[in-house]
């Protein structure tokens, strides 16, 4: 595994690869990586001939009462974990890199970016399609790997991608699960013992929620409320939302029709966690 840190030497390398008959799958990352981040290495490695992870921690998508100096980082323990994976590229730009001095251009996804997490983290999709933006720029690959963890992200970068003709593939991989549940996450380890015992109730109030929407229930209130019951009652997690929302377009539903996806986002002391499942709602035969 090479690891690179210069734009310049990152073509270099990628510009020979691209004269052969190889695919190039790219996973960009904020490192600290779990098994999810590796399920995404590991389809890229057995679906592409080349892999390159990138890892740089986005200043310009957090706000600055966020986490961005809490988020977890060991360079030498994520290289180590990649190259038992036999990644080929490890690309770790510096903010100097990715943001020169003079930096003035930023990409903005409207609509999409406005509902979930968006509604609580003003600036943050601009920051995170700004910086995949110049990933893709860099890399150009052929295919690019993501969690359905992060599912409005998905939306966001599927779209930019759409809009703004990258030639790239998504693929988006099922979100990764200890055994109890609770998705993997790089925040899962600023969780306190308590904290951490009591988070699989997310995942729990999400699939009951599923289980009642299967049932036949289709009021968007009585879904969100169950979940909210759930949390409230089994944790010290404090709820920042909880939506039910068309899963294509991100618009919040009142009846529950089509594809619908269940989102939420809880804060439990300073560490906030994400979590969703999507559920199709078939329309009932006509007697």
């Amino acid at each position: 595994m090479r690891i690179v840190k210069t734009v310049k030497q990152l073509r270099q390398i990628l510009n020979k690869v691209r004269r052969g008959p190889q695919k190039i799958g790219f996973v960009p990352t904020m490192g600290y990586f779990h098994e999810g981040h590796l399920s995404l290495v590991r389809r890229s490695r057995k679906e592409c001939g080349f892999t390159v992870v990138s890892i740089y921690v986005n200043p310009k998508q957090f706000a600055p009462q966020e986490d961005l100096s809490r988020y977890p980082r060991n360079i030498k323990r994520d290289a180590a974990m990649l190259e038992k994976e036999n990644v080929d590229i490890l690309f770790i730009p510096s903010d100097n890199v990715v943001y020169p001095n003079g930096y003035l251009t930023y990409i903005d996804v409207e609509k999409i970016t406005k509902t979930l997490c968006g509604a609580f983290r003003p600036g943050h999709f601009k920051g995170v399609a700004t910086v995949v933006a110049k990933l893709l720029n860099m890399v150009r690959p052929d295919v690019m790997y993501l969690g359905q963890k992060d599912a409005q992200q998905v939306k966001v970068l599927s779209q930019m991608v759409a809009d703004l003709d990258f030639p790239v593939r998504i693929r988006v991989l099922a979100t990764a699960r200890e055994r109890d549940g609770l998705a993997m996450s790089s925040r899962n380890v600023n969780l306190s013992p308590q904290e951490r015992a009591q988070a699989p109730v997310l995942y729990r109030a999400l699939k009951q929620a599923a289980v009642q929407v299967h049932k036949g229930e289709r009021s968007a209130s009585k879904i969100t409320g169950i979940i909210h019951k759930m949390i409230s009652r089994q944790s010290v997690g404090k709820i920042q939302y909880v939506a039910c929302v068309d899963a294509d377009t991100l618009e919040p539903l009142k009846i529950l029709k089509g594809k619908v996806l269940i989102a939420l986002a809880v804060f439990f002391n300073r560490t906030r966690l994400i979590d969703n499942v999507i559920v199709p709602i078939k329309n009932a035969r006509k007697v």
